[in-house]
Parts: C-alpha cells; structure tokens; sequence
C-alpha cells in the first residue's frame, strides 16, 4: 500500500530540490513536443510545464510509454497535467522530470475554459483522489492572469521565411483536412505574403512544375479562407501525424516552435517534425492582437490587396484600361461569388504554354497562349486568346521581337533560355474575366481570360 505521502503534490519550485526522488506534480502544459520513437522500442514525448511557483521557465517532463496510444494526447497548451510518481532528474546542470512507465501515471484536464474535473486522458496506472480537485481549481484561477515570457524565443512572420530554414511562427489554423494519402494536413495563415519565388532552372525544363496550381481545395472551402495573405500548407514527418491532427483546431492560434520551410512545386510549406513544438498561446495574446490588428489595416488601405513585394508599384511593363477599378488579389477571383465577372490584379507570370513564341498563334493568326499567373494568394491559369493577345503584344510582331516581350514578362535574362539561370519575373497589372464552358456545370466549367492589357516592352 502506497504511503501518505505519496497522496502530496509538489509545487515545481519545491520538486527540483528534490533531485532522484518520486514527486506528484500538478501543473500547466505551456509547450509540448511531438511523439517519436526513441533509440529502443519504446515511444517518448516531451512537455513543458509551469505553476504558480514557478511561472518561468517552467521545467521539462520526459514522458516514456510502450506505444503511441499510451503517450498523453494533449488537447490544447494551457490544458493541465497530473503527474504521479514521477522521478526528478538532473543533465548537464538541467533539472527535468522523468515519467517512469512502470510506475508513473498521468492524467490530463482542459485549461483555463474547463469546468469538467473528469480528466480527458489518463495513463493505465493513473487512480483519481478527491483532492485532486482543489489543485485543478486553483490553477484554472491561476491561468486567468497568467503570461507567458517567451524569454528569449524569436517569432518570424510568413513573410520573412525562406526555404530549407527552421523558424518559429505565429500562425492561425484556417483549415485541417487529410490529404490523398490519408495524412494529416492543415492550412496556416498570419495575413502577411509569403515571398515570391526566385526561379533557377531551364525555362524549356519549368514547364511540368511551373503550370502546376499546387494544393488547391473545392471551391466551398476555399471561401471559407482570408483573401489576403498567403495561407501555407502545413504537413506533418513521418510518425508524427497520428498524434498532432487531433492538438490542432481550425480557427486557432497556435505558436509553433522549430517547424521547418519546405518548396513544394513552387509553394512554400510548412513541416512538423518530432522536433517541433506547440506552445500555449491565449486569445488575449499581444502577437495575436498585433497581427490582427495589422491584418485590418491592410484591409481598410486602397492598395490593401496588393502583394507587399510588388512595393512601391507594379512594373511599368504593363498598362491596363481600368485604371480607376480597385485592384483584388487571385483569392478573390477564385471566391467571387458570381461565375462570370472582370477584376483587375496585379501577378506575376511564372509560366507560358506553348513556350516557343513562334507557337503563341495558330497558322490562321489567333493567339492562343495559357499564361501561369500568381500572387502572394494563390496561383491560376488564364488564357491569352485572339484579339486580346492581338491587344496584349501590339498586334503580331516578329517572333524575335515576340520572344523579346515573353522573356521580360517572365523575367528571363538574354541567356536564360538556353541556359540555367535565376529569374524572378516582375509584377505587373492585368484584367481577368471569368466565364464559363458549360451551362450545366456552371462553377466545374468556371475558366479566366486576360483581356484589356498591353505589354509595353520598347523592343
């Protein structure tokens, strides 16, 4: 039969003094990571937990277990946890605590909002106890003026990531689905633009990659996203999906720790791994505020819906007829809620099909060119077609004098075609049409067209 004194909670302070003995402990989940699986057989996650008596830093809980299954699901950061029967450690002048799976229990309660003292999830040896309760309470009072102090920990935008980097980011959950894999995988959002893509291979070898329009969802959850901003996908390694999908919620802020930024046909993503972190984040955050008040602002300016990196202003390459329409970005396209419709944007060109200018019109004259256009929201394709490629290239110039005018929308160098070479096609103005190929499937016909704009390259 246990002892007394196993029945007694700890506070953090008092426990770290308490270096190779078995402590209970009650305390909040500020920062957990993802589950993996440890040299052995065994399954291993870890959480960082704070109380009362010690806010900050908090300390760092080792929990082991023979399966996924029987790792804590935490629910949300801010939940709290009940540790039994832990052993306190110390490495390299860190004290941490070690959930021993022969010994140890755990039992998980929701945070702050929670009115349940039922826990949510509990370890196979967790025993409930009736003073368990007053613990629980007295640190939901806690959590109502509780702040976290990030310390040292830098937070980027979506607008400062680049590929192959490990960031930290501050991002809303805008939509959570399984992909065609039956994977995990969710959309993330901060109201800033991801920066354009540099180009850096062939042009005769972008064709396959660069007309690709990327993740794309039907078009009734499409609209359910903001308009502005880019919104990134965000996946989950190998091994760790099983466990993360059920700790996100769509409409949430979330903190993520040492996630990584990865290319995907032209699109930058979001990586999980088993070495990122979530960390508790109240609605009543500052960040949270700050960008969402800066999201408002850059709805409420004239040039809002603009991409920021085509500042101060597009390329003067292109001029359009609509000069006193406002402009709105590829997003709202897609979303508009009529079929038919004209917009005006301003895109980048990232690809042309055919990509020989001496295939842009047929032998009887006609342009028909399938330009790849995409802003800091979303990519399409729109159609280039007879007289309206007649207006955009002034007519029917030379193929010389043709291929002069596709490379400087494309941004490809004299070289570049033949050659390797980085390019970065310009932002430029254009008017878009919407319309459709087939009268009983209005929306699954729904096509764009570039009308209403010239490519002004002095040749």
């Amino acid at each position: 039969m246990e002892s007394r004194d196993d029945y007694k909670f700890m506070e953090i302070r008092d426990a770290i003094a308490s270096i190779n003995q078995k402590v209970n402990l009650i305390a909040v989940i500020i920062e957990f990571g993802f589950p993996r699986r440890t040299k052995g057989t065994d399954y291993f996650c870890a959480v960082k937990i704070v109380d009362q008596s010690q806010p900050k830093p908090g300390i760092t809980a080792n929990i082991f277990a023979e399966s996924l299954e029987k790792l804590p699901h935490v629910a949300s950061a801010g939940d709290i946890i009940q540790l039994s029967r832990v052993v306190m450690k110390t490495h390299q002048g860190e004290i941490y605590v070690v959930f021993n799976k022969k010994f140890s229990s755990f039992a998980l309660y929701e945070g702050q909002y929670g009115t349940s003292f039922q826990p949510y999830d509990v370890s196979p040896k967790f025993q409930p106890r009736d003073l368990d309760k007053k613990f629980i309470l007295s640190l939901r009072d806690w959590l109502v003026g509780f702040e976290l102090d990030e310390g040292s920990t830098n937070f980027s935008f979506v607008r400062d990531i680049k590929e192959s980097k490990h960031v930290n980011l501050i991002c809303k959950i805008v939509y959570i689905c399984k992909d065609a894999q039956d994977g995990a995988l969710a959309f993330v959002w901060d109201g800033t633009d991801a920066q354009p893509i540099s180009i850096d291979t062939k042009l005769a070898n972008e064709i396959d990659n660069a007309h690709q329009l990327g993740p794309m969802l039907p078009r009734d959850k499409l609209c359910t996203l903001p308009s502005v901003g880019s919104i990134l996908r965000l996946i989950f390694d190998k091994g760790t999906e099983k466990q993360s999908l059920c700790v996100l919620e769509s409409g949430k802020w979330v903190k993520f720790i040492n996630v990584l930024c990865e290319m995907q046909v032209g699109f930058f993503q979001i990586v999980v791994t088993a070495f990122s972190k979530l960390r508790y984040m109240p609605e009543e955050d500052h960040a949270i505020q700050a960008r969402q008040r800066s999201y408002e602002e850059r709805l409420a300016s004239k040039l809002g819906r603009i991409s920021f990196w085509s500042f101060p202003w597009p390329s003067p390459i292109t001029e359009v007829d609509y000069n006193d329409e406002p402009f709105v970005t590829l997003m709202d396209v897609l979303t508009y809620p009529k079929v038919t419709a004209k917009f005006k944007c301003v895109v980048r060109v990232v690809a042309v099909y055919p990509l020989q200018a001496k295939d842009f019109c047929s032998p009887e004259g006609t342009y028909r060119v399938r330009l790849s256009l995409e802003d800091s929201t979303a990519r399409i394709h729109a159609l280039l077609y007879a007289e309206d490629g007649c207006k955009f290239f002034d007519g029917h110039p030379s193929v010389d004098a043709l291929t002069r005018k596709r490379n400087k929308l494309l941004g490809v160098s004299a070289s570049g075609e033949n050659e390797a070479s980085i390019r970065n096609p310009p932002w430029v103005q254009c008017c878009l049409k919407s319309y459709y190929l087939n009268k009983q499937d209005l929306w699954g016909s729904r096509r764009y067209r570039l009308f209403g704009t010239r490519l002004v390259v002095v040749d």
